[in-house]
């Protein structure tokens, strides 16, 4: 359906390939998706949260024993995803005390585990805070997506799977970022639920 709907984004299909196998896989080890973004691209990682932590197109029925049925039947079944982009008080307080650069990194360093993903949102490739981030992945066993416009800037080099959407302007990269994340959730969901 993707790429029908955007045959444009065919030049980056095994890159999505790519993307949708490591997320499924981190999920089936037990790990969890990292991400974050700024200005409009922190929306689209709360966005991605949103349709990873419920059912999407999915009804995912919770069959935990543990949980009682009256209980069960108003959950969905989750996949962990965090925002990085999100709250106030950790990032004011990083960049007011250390580095404003290193806010993203810091809340990564917190939180990764080996094994997690860690999805970086930038329409240019060129956000500070997402390239440090990105290092600090690779440092921790954590795997890297990129999501950038096509020229990718300096965070897609550094990371293990660039998704790189053919388009220069930030309106127009954003506008392919959502159809390729959403598709990103389908595949997951119909992975780890189907």
């Amino acid at each position: 359906m993707l790429y029908k709907n955007y045959p444009e984004l065919e030049c980056i299909r095994n890159e999505i390939d790519r993307a949708i196998e490591a997320c499924v896989n981190c999920y089936k080890n037990g790990g969890k998706l990292l991400i974050a973004g700024n200005g409009g691209s922190a929306a689209d990682s709360e966005h991605i949260v949103g349709e990873l932590m419920k059912g999407f197109l999915m009804k995912r029925e919770v069959t935990d024993p543990r949980i009682p049925a009256e209980l069960a039947a108003k959950l969905q079944g989750a996949l962990p995803a965090i925002s990085l982009s999100n709250g106030l008080a950790l990032p004011t307080a990083y960049l007011n005390d250390v580095d404003a650069e290193y806010t993203v990194a810091q809340s990564l360093y917190g939180l990764a585990k080996p094994g997690d993903v860690f999805i970086g949102i930038s329409t240019s490739g060129n956000a500070k805070n997402l390239c440090h981030a990105a290092e600090l992945a690779k440092c921790l066993g954590v795997t890297t997506i990129a999501m950038t416009g096509e020229a990718g800037g300096k965070l897609a080099p550094m990371s293990d799977i660039a998704l790189k959407v053919p388009a220069k302007e930030t309106y127009r990269v954003q506008e392919y970022h959502l159809p390729v994340y959403h598709h990103l959730c389908v595949k997951i969901e119909e992975a780890m639920f189907a």
